[in-house]
């Protein structure tokens, strides 16, 4: 089931994709909720059940690509994986020059801040003012369904609400200017998320195709399979610390293939279109104003 927030008039509105990819509003399934992050908190198992039912219904509402919203725009800072996919490892300690031994032992955790997240379709500020060396990066992004704490590995998948698409924009001079990724990762709209959320029930999220285009060109093309961490050990060893609370995104890295990662470096410029399609989930398109 996907699950998607869009423009209603002025207001946003919560709707489910029928078969067909049209959408149907959560009101007629009987539901009212402010947003995805009360949807997610809130809901009850019958919720799910109505919504499955009518996401099996096609004629629905054709969404404009300017009425697509960001599916769900997170409340604390989203949690990043850096460096999660080997390949993409070695690409970055070369940009870096730095020698890379081949050895990632333990997960790297940082946090991206989210003033303003960015739909599908929708236009990113490059701020190229603060950066000259704007960057994509194409990642698979977990979103949490109940409050976390002390998980089992075992146990994770039960901890899941449903899983979206996330495009981790980055400033790399800021990245390395400042020695960490806070800054260069949080600028306004630097957080693009979608199209849609798909429920943890759809899908095996082990092997997925994870690609991205920059005008039309392949830059990244890899596999959930590929990741060094996956995201029952990345929910396990979070909770064991702090709770993850019902809602919080995981974005779980990204694979080889960046901007940075060419020589020389392919770095995003105005106008360009951006496309990150995971398997089984969907296409988000941005354009850099």
């Amino acid at each position: 089931m996907k699950l998607i927030t869009y423009k209603n008039g002025k207001n946003c509105s919560l709707g489910v994709l029928g078969c067909d990819g049209t959408v149907f509003d959560f009101s007629l399934a009987g539901l009212n909720f402010a947003d995805m992050h009360e949807f997610i908190v809130k809901h009850k198992k019958s919720d799910l059940k109505k919504l499955k039912k009518i996401s099996k219904k096609s004629g629905g509402l054709k969404l404009k690509n300017s009425s697509k919203c960001p599916p769900i725009t997170p409340r604390q800072d989203v949690i990043c994986l850096g460096i999660n996919y080997l390949e993409h490892a070695i690409e970055s300690y070369k940009f870096k020059n730095i020698k890379f031994d081949g050895k990632r032992e333990y997960a790297v955790y940082f946090s991206k801040r989210v003033n303003e997240a960015t739909g599908d379709f929708g236009k990113i500020e490059p701020h190229f003012d603060l950066t000259q060396k704007l960057d994509y990066e194409a990642e698979f992004a977990v979103i949490i369904g109940k409050d976390a704490k002390n998980v089992s590995a075992d146990e994770a998948e039960n901890y899941v609400f449903g899983y979206t698409i996330l495009n981790d924009f980055s400033a790399r001079d800021l990245q390395n200017n400042h020695k960490q990724w806070y800054f260069g990762k949080s600028l306004d709209t630097f957080t693009a998320i979608g199209p849609c959320i798909v429920t943890s029930d759809e899908i095996d999220t082990e092997n997925l195709v994870i690609k991205c285009f920059v005008n039309g060109e392949l830059r990244q093309n890899s596999n959930t399979s590929n990741m060094i961490f996956d995201k029952n050990f990345v929910i396990s060893e979070l909770s064991a610390g702090m709770t993850l609370k019902a809602g919080s995104v995981i974005s779980m890295g990204t694979p080889s293939g960046v901007g940075m990662g060419f020589t020389p470096p392919k770095f995003l410029k105005s106008g360009d279109k951006i496309e990150c399609e995971i398997e089984n989930i969907g296409k988000l398109t941005n354009f850099i104003r």
